[in-house]
């Protein structure tokens, strides 16, 4: 293929950038989500079912508000940690 790439303005490529920069930011959230599922399945679920149990149920609700608790700690950290230049 030797079609040549068409130019784009510098509005387009920032347009472009931003647009690329957020489907990232979309793909990285999807990857969060897919890890947390799984390591909250394998922490909670002793043996597949039609109906959760009471106790899975408690596993599942509380693994998954500590990673939220973590993960905003985390995100509050590094921004305190940015904006006192320590990073």
């Amino acid at each position: 293929m030797s079609e040549a790439m068409p130019n784009f303005s510098e509005a387009d490529q920032r347009e472009l950038a931003q647009f690329l920069e957020g489907e990232n930011a979309k793909a990285r959230v999807q990857q969060t989500v897919h890890s947390l599922t799984d390591s909250c399945w394998d922490k909670c679920i002793s043996k597949v079912n039609n109906k959760l149990e009471r106790g899975e149920e408690a596993c599942l609700a509380n693994c998954v508000e500590r990673f939220l608790d973590t993960s905003v700690f985390i995100v509050k950290r590094l921004e305190s940690l940015r904006g006192s230049g320590g990073m």
